[in-house]
């Protein structure tokens, strides 16, 4: 059952009306409700949306630029075996229901992570921490197994916010965090209230509420946009829509990248889908800019493996798995297979449906029929991410540079070979830059040879606000909606 605090008649009217309130106030839009709100326990992408930087903070955090910044932690060295991470902490912060920060915090909240029985969706980001040591209030030291360039990013993911081992347990309904914002309200089925920590440690923010109200119709979210109902929607759902709102001078809109790799994922454990040839065959039969242009309205990038185009180590292989409707059939007589039908769960983003429907006809082309199955979103999470009981959905990956779950032998699409595994563990041990370009641009030939997915295409941000509003976003280097720099202007 959802905490509620209860709120006075006035303020439940101002709250109403938001986006006509005082220019310190904002109701922002997102398509998906998230399951719950503890990002250390959830796979969502809609759980950091809401919190990540507003309401809970890491030891480092991502900046709209995707560089990492100092968060709770104000500086960090490293041992000159790159094994040893000492991390400096600001003194003075307290969470959001007045305890201390400390510390203890850190060492309670990354043990937490990688304990055995941990339900962390990330807990691979863990796995190389031998142990978490407290100095002193303000000094933790991380030793790792082995050394790791990248243990700094990988504290910047919201799966490494820190909680306090008084709270977490409620985390998931009643989030406490350290960050410029605390938990108000949740509406179930409706919104989501984040109010001003007066007793922030860092700069204060601009706003001093902030409501995520949950519009997942297009047609709904467009008009919530006219209304003015909403005052921005960083993620917004109805593409089609965004040349008649960028004439209107009430909005300003904002057209990005993100780290959403879209991909016809395929469960590689299920048979036929278990023989490269069959998984060959589907990514030769799906036309990518049909789905772009379809799905997207011409928004989004395509992609020919599992990495962002912007990153500067991506490699383009979307010649390797061309459209080839001929290659597709010769490849499934090549295997043995014909009559052939796979189910194909489809989440509820408008890409995945959409995207979906153009998949199935284009499939059918081939031969590959398939049984749609439009699945909520908690539904998903359950049956295909977490049961496996799938053989093709459509989804799009919203973690930076994520190619390592492909290593993960118990992760969804169930690929794990052994040769990526080995190469993911190198990458992990090695801090030379150019070698790690290496290690990235091999891991993503290996699975686009593989053709474990097929690759479709990056997903674009596609945002539009209020055109008084400033600070949001523009790209989604992670999954974020972050309120710290956002403000109204006359």
């Amino acid at each position: 059952m959802f905490n509620r605090l209860k709120f006075p008649v006035a303020a439940l009217v101002l709250m109403a009306g938001a986006a006509h309130a005082a220019p310190d106030t904002l109701t922002l839009g997102m398509v998906l409700e998230p399951p719950n709100l503890d990002p250390t326990a959830g796979a969502a992408a809609a759980i950091d949306e809401v919190v990540y930087a507003n309401l809970f903070e890491g030891l480092t955090r991502f900046g709209p630029d995707g560089a990492v910044h100092p968060a709770l932690a104000e500086s960090w060295q490293t041992s000159e075996d790159g094994t040893v991470w000492t991390f400096s902490l600001h003194s003075g912060v307290t969470f959001q229901d007045g305890s201390a920060f400390d510390a203890s915090d850190v060492v309670f909240s990354l043990d937490r992570a990688r304990a055995e029985d941990s339900a962390n969706a990330q807990k691979a980001l863990f796995a190389g921490i031998s142990s978490v040591e407290a100095v002193d209030p303000t000094t933790v030291k991380v030793t790792l197994k082995s050394p790791d360039g990248a243990f700094d990013w990988k504290m910047a993911w919201g799966d490494a916010v820190i909680l306090a081992p008084e709270t977490a347990a409620e985390a998931a309904t009643h989030p406490v965090g350290t960050g410029p914002f605390a938990f108000a309200e949740w509406a179930q089925g409706d919104h989501v209230t984040l109010t001003a920590y007066p007793g922030y440690w860092g700069a204060k923010p601009a706003l001093s509420r902030a409501t995520f109200r949950f519009i997942s119709d297009p047609t709904a979210a467009f008009a919530a946009m006219m209304a003015g109902d909403v005052d921005a929607f960083p993620n917004f759902p109805a593409p089609e829509t965004l040349p008649q709102l960028a004439a209107d001078p009430r909005f300003r809109v904002m057209v990005g990248s993100t780290e959403g790799e879209t991909i016809l994922a395929m469960n590689n454990a299920r048979a036929p889908l278990d023989n490269v040839k069959v998984r060959e065959a589907i990514a030769h039969a799906i036309n990518r800019q049909d789905i772009i242009d379809g799905a997207m309205f011409g928004y989004g990038t395509p992609i020919g493996t599992h990495f962002a185009p912007h990153n500067p180590d991506y490699i383009d292989l979307t010649a390797q798995s061309a459209y080839d409707p001929e290659k597709s059939k010769a490849l499934l007589a090549e295997a043995g297979v014909s009559d052939l039908t796979l189910r194909l769960a489809l989440p509820p983003p408008t890409y995945a449906r959409r995207g979906g429907e153009i998949i199935a006809a284009e499939l059918a082309a081939v031969g590959i029929k398939t049984e749609v199955a439009n699945l909520e979103w908690a539904q998903w999470l359950e049956q295909v991410f977490k049961g496996r009981d799938f053989d093709l959905t459509v989804i799009s990956h919203t973690e930076p540079m994520d190619i390592g779950i492909y290593a993960r032998p118990d992760y969804y699409f169930q690929y794990a070979k052994p040769e990526f595994v080995a190469l993911m563990a190198e990458l992990d041990s090695t801090t030379d830059a150019a070698k790690r370009s290496d290690l990235l641009k091999a891991a993503q030939q290996m699975i686009a040879d593989d053709y474990v997915n097929a690759y479709l295409f990056q997903l674009a941000k596609t945002g539009v606000a209020n055109a008084k509003i400033e600070g949001l976003w523009e790209n989604s280097p992670a999954q974020a909606n972050d309120l710290t720099a956002v403000h109204w202007v006359d």
